[in-house]
């Protein structure tokens, strides 16, 4: 065969490869690493960009990324120290430093984040279940994620995968804990409700006793002045009636029978009494 033959068969065969989908060439790129496989082992490693040549039929390509890769993981259940059950959503960023490990372990990027995501869920689930529900949503929870992050990062390291940080997106309760929560809330600010309520009739009525004491107090206190000073006019008055007395006796025995005529003769009153009565001795003198 000649040499322009050879360059035409050549030429075919490529043409047919190409058809046929199976190239002998392939394209790394800038962003990539990628791990040439020949009957199901690795036998080149390509970190470079570039254009490179494979055996058709024979040796398979995979590629894993070399930049910073983001992992999200859907909502899962965690429970807590304190037996709270926590909706937990997270995510992570990782990176591939060793593509042949990854392709070792997993043979594939899909199959190297599965993996990554049961390290972990596995990692968060055993460091939240050493806190309590009021540590995780408020004071720990930036030193819970780093413990998280760097012990998954060193049992992901195994695998040639670099997990740089992990960090909760949101952490919920699940619907039924949210209306067992609200209930217990509820009866909790019933029962302080109820606790203020006593203490304040409590002390309503300590108040109201003081008041009542210090009313007792001061009409007695004032009871006894009107009767000093009740007893005092009276004596003052004895005293006055006295001395008008021994003065002129007559003028105050008809001083004294002038009022009781005026209480006795009122409008409406009927005396029966005898005419002869002492009670009008002054009526009947001239």
């Amino acid at each position: 065969m000649t040499k322009q033959g050879l360059v035409i068969a050549l030429l075919a065969v490529t043409v047919a490869l190409f058809v046929l989908g199976a190239s002998p060439l392939f394209i790394v790129d800038v962003t990539q690493t990628a791990i040439v496989v020949q009957l199901g082992k690795p036998v080149r490693n390509i970190t470079e960009p570039g254009l490179y040549v494979k055996m058709p039929f024979i040796q398979e390509v995979t590629y894993f990324e070399k930049r910073l890769l983001d992992y999200d993981s859907s909502a899962q259940d965690v429970i807590t120290e304190d037996k709270k059950t926590l909706l937990l959503d997270n995510f992570a960023k990782w990176k591939i430093t060793d593509p042949l490990k990854v392709y070792q372990a997993f043979q594939s990027q899909r199959g190297a984040l599965q993996r990554l995501h049961d390290i972990i869920y596995s990692e968060l689930r055993v460091e939240l279940g050493r806190h309590d529900l009021i540590e995780i949503v408020s004071s720990t929870r930036a030193d819970i994620m780093k413990v998280v992050t760097e012990r998954a990062n060193e049992k992901a390291s195994v695998y040639g995968i670099e997990i740089q940080d992990v960090r909760i997106k949101r952490a919920d309760l699940p619907e039924q804990n949210e209306k067992a929560v609200f209930a217990r809330m509820q009866a909790e600010r019933e029962r302080q409700a109820k606790q203020y309520r006593a203490e304040g009739a409590e002390e309503a009525q300590k108040i109201r006793s003081e008041a009542e004491k210090d009313r007792e107090i001061i009409l007695a206190q004032a009871y006894k002045e009107s009767e000093e000073l009740r007893g005092g006019g009276d004596a003052k008055a004895f005293h006055i009636y006295a001395d008008a007395y021994r003065q002129d006796l007559k003028f105050f025995e008809f001083t004294r029978s002038m009022e009781a005529y005026k209480s006795a003769f009122k409008d409406g009153t009927t005396l029966v009494m005898s005419p002869d009565s002492e009670f009008f001795r002054y009526l009947k003198q001239r």
